[in-house]
């Protein structure tokens, strides 16, 4: 089986857990044990988020930028370097689990965006850490910065554009076609627009790196698409009281419910738009339970034709 599993930047740096190295070393470790399992049993595609990582490039970036003549650097070279700030952790804590003869390829892929696209003027992707509303403030109005809440807190959010293409995708076929494990489309890729003469240019943008994994499984002609995140499954009235797992359920009936845009509504919209595509599986919930989510018996299961099980 041909699987694409997207892992959350928040799984590998864990919501308000300090953004070190030691502890995304840590965590890698932890995700790299179960995803080598389930590279033994079937074809994988890895892709991740980078939203606390390329958040924490760009604070460095800014206070550089205070220090010094030199302007942050813009978002596009965050994102590529964060594809390796996290991909190179990834492919060595993989490849020291899976069998010498077993590649594993960490490649820097572009994504092309519209530079028309609408969400330039209504940021909604949540980077870097959390912050008190006290701090928010500051930080707002320091640096100009778009601050939205994140549960009980606030982060910092950017313009995230739909995904259009996956400009490496000829690249990323062969190697898997070859037998490598590939990681790719990091942090939903590198956003590159056109010009009016039709060439790419870098935008200041981070893709959510869901609709960009939907993208890729559905080039791919994957036949499972598994979010992994730091939620066991997809929750109804979440942080209610009532708040209750959704277990099986159908693309048609989750597409018609409500989710927050900042962090599940993304996910949600991800996998529904590759089962409604393609006709096949997708699975949501922890990466601790990743071959149960690929096996179809954990978290939220969403495929075409199923019931509505929540």
């Amino acid at each position: 089986m041909r699987v694409v599993v997207a892992l959350g930047g928040n799984a590998l740096l864990k919501r308000g857990e300090p953004l070190t190295a030691e502890n995304q070393w840590a965590n890698i470790q932890q995700a790299a044990a179960q995803l080598a399992r389930v590279a033994l049993a079937h074809e994988l595609i890895l892709t991740h988020g980078n939203g606390p990582q390329v958040g924490l490039l760009a604070l460095q970036a800014a206070a550089y930028a205070d220090i010094s003549s030199v302007a942050a650097y813009p978002l596009d070279l965050l994102g590529a370097e964060s594809q390796g700030m996290i991909g190179y952790p990834l492919e060595q804590a993989l490849a020291n689990r899976l069998p010498p003869e077993r590649s594993v390829v960490t490649l820097v892929t572009r994504t092309e965006v519209d530079a028309n696209d609408p969400a330039f003027a209504h940021p909604t992707k949540p980077i870097g850490p959390v912050y008190n509303e006290q701090e928010s403030q500051r930080l707002a109005a320091e640096k100009a910065w778009t601050m939205a809440p994140d549960g009980s807190h606030f982060r910092r959010v950017v313009a995230s554009p739909m995904p259009l293409r996956i400009l490496n995708l000829q690249a990323i076929s062969w190697l898997v076609e070859k037998g490598a494990l590939v990681i790719a489309a990091g942090g939903g890729g590198i956003p590159v627009a056109r010009n009016t003469e039709g060439q790419m240019h870098g935008i200041e943008a981070v893709i959510d790196k869901d609709l960009c994994a939907a993208l890729l499984a559905q080039a791919l002609h994957a036949d499972c698409l598994v979010i992994a995140t730091d939620v066991a499954a997809i929750f109804e009235n979440w942080g209610e009281p009532e708040q209750q797992p959704i277990g099986k359920i159908s693309a048609q009936a989750l597409s018609q419910k409500s989710f927050a845009a900042g962090s599940m509504g993304p996910k949600v919209q991800a996998a529904c738009q590759f089962v409604q595509a393609t006709g096949k599986r997708a699975a949501i919930g922890s990466l601790e339970q990743i071959e149960a989510l690929v096996a179809g018996t954990a978290g939220t299961q969403i495929d075409r034709d199923m019931a509505n099980q929540a």
